[in-house]
């Protein structure tokens, strides 16, 4: 018997959602026949669920069983159109977002185009320009955007009805008018530049990441290579307020930072064939780091991220020195999940839950059925026909903005819906949120990067190689209170067989790294610690 929990503790997943009604709905009453006998014969029955169902919850934090290796194939791809050359893919290169330099002339462009000088390139001489001068295109883009912005046509909103409906049409106006007279997106390109960017290709696609040495003299502390991988909607960006953290020196400890775009997303180019999954971004992120020269890595994700980073963690063992999530992706209960799920808000502890885990489970319906019906519309669309709606939120910045910008109010705190302005203020300031968004306007990447959702779903997720196996590295778990869905950690070790540590984070939610940066690199720190005391 299967309880399909896993995915909607990743990114709520519409399917596993119809699959976990069908099971309460189907299942429930099966199983509360089987109960119908002695008291002895439960207590029987309840002790080998909780004998299976792995390490108890005193060997969370501990590495003191033995771990069987175990590996996932790699397999291998191409995803240019271009045909596939004979020699190997070419070496690293620096990237500059170049925007910062060329938006200094935007408003002498304006001016010009103002006056009535046709800039087009066979009039440039005539206009007086001089040959050397080239319109870079993203200052058309920067005009082409304020008249989009300039031309937005807004529905009226439901009063009273705050985020419920989605993005407010009210709030959204504030947003669109802070974006056209107040962001300065040349500043915040300076922001993105302050970190050196890279690029290299790997199966035919440029892949971009930013790759930060420790601050300061490296001596005499041990620095360990990170990798951070981003999801949806977010990017690279979202790690920039944490990456000062990290990089600092602290009890001795401090980390070399890459931090990647999945193909498809911001500046890494999109594949142009079908089929790229988060098997194939593992994949193309290990060939990045061999590349790098590291032959042992610590690896940290959320949402798709969590998900590429465990499929690494599955290919390459013996290389990923270590694992941490803030999303935990269990792709096939059991028994014991099950067991657990039906009697954890009355024996919590006979279950292996914490009151912890039963504040955040219960009312199981309400948090897990209910919540995740309301919240995955959107993977629905993406996961069946993204290339429709990818259309107009490629054509309107607007669009765009309350589309992913929604996500960011309900996805760090559901509670944020009945908010006027759905709650963005309290966590993101408005430059972070449209620098995101400018990631997405500038590259053209939305539709890309929603077509990862249709590439994962096209076959039978549960029935995958990675799905089927477990994680064997060592691995911290940051369950943050806000998040989409809670996983407690003996549903965790069901997947994670070797958990050093399982955090209650304080707060947060989705979008871990960037509303609680502190908390987030703390855990990692004490993550990597634990580790590393472990296997001197």
């Amino acid at each position: 018997m299967t309880v399909w929990y896993d995915t909607t503790a990743v990114f709520g997943d519409g399917d596993v959602v119809l699959r976990t009604v069908v099971v309460t709905i189907v299942f429930l009453p099966v199983y509360r026949h089987a109960f119908a006998f002695s008291n002895k014969a439960r207590l029987k029955l309840l002790g080998v669920v909780m004998t299976t169902g792995g390490p108890d919850a005193s060997q969370v934090g501990r590495v003191g069983f033995q771990m069987r290796a175990s590996s996932i194939s790699m397999g291998n791809g191409w995803w240019s159109s271009e045909k596939r050359p004979a020699a190997d893919d070419p070496p690293v290169h620096p990237f500059v977002v170049e925007t910062c330099d060329e938006e200094v002339q935007v408003s002498a462009v304006v001016e010009l185009v103002e006056r009535g000088w046709d800039l087009r390139p066979d009039r440039q001489k005539e206009s007086g320009i001089s040959d050397g001068f080239d319109i870079p295109n993203s200052l058309l883009s920067h005009q082409d955007l304020h008249e989009r912005l300039d031309r937005a046509r807004l529905s009226r909103p439901l009063e009273d009805t705050g985020f419920h409906y989605g993005f407010n049409p009210l709030y959204l106006r504030n947003v669109i008018s802070y974006w056209r007279h107040q962001f300065d997106w040349q500043k915040q390109v300076n922001v993105l530049n302050r970190y050196p960017h890279f690029k290299t290709k790997i199966e035919g696609l440029n892949v971009h990441f930013v790759h930060c040495k420790p601050f300061g003299d490296p001596a005499h502390r041990l620095v360990k290579p990170l990798m951070l991988l981003h999801g949806w909607p977010g990017s690279f960006y979202e790690f920039y307020w944490m990456l000062p953290l990290l990089l600092t020196n602290q009890d001795d400890l401090a980390f070399e930072v890459i931090c990647p775009s999945i193909p498809g997303y911001g500046y890494s180019d999109a594949p142009e064939v079908e089929g790229f999954s988060t098997l194939d971004a593992a994949r193309v992120f290990l060939k990045l780091m061999e590349r790098l020269g590291y032959s042992e890595f610590y690896l940290q994700g959320g949402d798709w991220g969590s998900i590429i980073a465990t499929n690494m963690a599955q290919m390459k063992p013996d290389c990923v020195k270590g694992l941490h999530l803030n999303m935990f992706p269990v792709t096939s209960g059991n028994l014991v999940m099950l067991l657990s799920l039906l009697l954890g808000s009355h024996f919590p502890t006979l279950v292996g839950f914490s009151q912890e885990d039963v504040n955040r489970l219960y009312p199981y319906i309400e948090k897990n059925v209910f919540s995740m019906l309301r919240e995955t519309g959107y993977l629905h669309i993406q996961a069946t026909k993204p290339d429709t709606v990818g259309c107009g939120l490629n054509d309107s910045p607007v669009g765009l903005a309350a589309y992913i910008l929604e996500k960011f109010s309900s996805w760090t705190d559901s509670q944020n819906v009945h908010l006027p302005d759905g709650g963005l203020g309290r966590k993101f300031s408005l430059d972070d949120l449209l620098t995101n968004i400018m990631i997405y306007w500038t590259t053209g990447s939305v539709v890309s990067s929603m077509r990862f959702y249709k590439e994962n779903f096209k076959g039978n997720l549960w029935k995958r190689e990675d799905a089927r196996a477990g994680v064997y590295v060592p691995t911290g778990l940051a369950a943050f209170p806000e998040d989409l869905l809670h996983c407690p950690p003996m549903w965790a070790r069901q997947k994670y067989k070797n958990i050093v540590s399982y955090s209650y984070m304080p707060r947060g939610g989705h979008f871990a790294a960037l509303e609680e940066p502190q908390l987030l690199a703390d855990d990692i720190r004490q993550f990597v610690a634990k580790v590393e005391a472990m296997t001197k």
